[in-house]
């Protein structure tokens, strides 16, 4: 037996061992991702350093981070994604624990259709929206839908199966037995709630949450479509700088907040789904 055990063990560390010479194979993906994606942005961050004489310097940046059009961008930016997530948290818990909880037929049919939902592109949400809330529309609400608040209602309804996907996986963990001994010790259903079902699933809404803040920080589809008056978010802000006024270095500053916005956001994310999986491991 300890013989079967040292080969056991033997065996990955010789398939380690051999592992380094085939290193070459991972040069042909690194050099296109190097290609596609790095030679762009080393030109970003390049020309967001030039400045109006055409020499490197930080002008650019100081005269973009000090300007009032900027910090008002940010501020509608942060504002508009932290609403929508937690709109789409409030209504993507609900939604997953109806589904997971409350037995009614049709509940898959329910599911599959908000998945759908992630197929769409986002201008398709805004384009209904249009047809149901817009000036010509169902409800004749436009001033509503040109509004910040058309454009968070659009970005919830888009963003939601985002949070209501992982909800639904880990409402699907939690143990039955957990909850039939809460409910025969007395535990009312909101305690079993609050107590037992929420905290086994708060990884997984953790992360959708933070998926979604990602997603809503660079929306841009539903911002063009929509066109609400006075919102002005950094991606918008980045169309109009790059396209409208053709001020590239300025466009690359602000693209450059917003990537390292971005990549703080998916640390978090990336952060809270590896101790999710390190939890269902544990349990498991």
């Amino acid at each position: 037996m300890t013989g079967l055990a040292l080969a056991a063990t033997a065996t990955p560390a010789r398939r380690r061992e051999k592992r380094p010479g085939r290193g070459w194979l991972l040069l042909p993906p690194v050099l296109v991702l190097l290609g596609f994606f790095g030679y762009p942005l080393v030109l970003v961050v390049l020309q967001s350093l030039e400045t109006k004489s055409g020499e490197f310097g930080l002008s650019v940046w100081l005269d973009v981070l000090g300007s009032a059009e900027f910090r008002d961008a940010a501020w509608k930016t942060v504002a508009l994604a932290l609403g929508a997530t937690a709109g789409c948290v409030v209504l993507g818990t609900f939604l997953a624990l109806v589904i997971a909880f409350v037995p009614f037929p049709g509940a898959r049919t329910l599911s599959r259709l908000v998945d759908t939902v992630l197929a769409f592109p986002s201008f398709l949400i805004a384009l209904a929206f249009t047809f149901i809330y817009g000036s010509a529309g169902i409800l004749g609400a436009g001033g509503f839908l040109y509004s910040p608040f058309g454009i968070l209602l659009a970005e919830i309804t888009f963003y939601t199966p985002f949070v209501m996907r992982p909800a639904l996986a880990a409402f699907g963990q939690v143990s039955s037995a957990q909850m039939e001994v809460a409910a025969s010790l007395g535990a009312k259903p909101g305690r079993v709630l609050r107590q037992v079902i929420l905290p086994e699933a708060l990884p997984s809404l953790a992360s959708g949450a933070c998926l979604t803040m990602l997603l809503a920080m660079n929306e841009f589809g539903i911002v063009l479509f929509l066109g609400a008056k006075d919102v002005t978010t950094l991606p918008m802000l980045v169309y109009g700088k790059g396209i409208v006024t053709f001020d590239f270095p300025q466009a690359c500053v602000i693209a450059m907040v917003n990537v390292v916005f971005s990549l703080a956001l998916y640390g978090t994310y990336r952060r809270l789904t590896k101790g999710g999986r390190r939890a269902a491991v544990d349990q498991a």
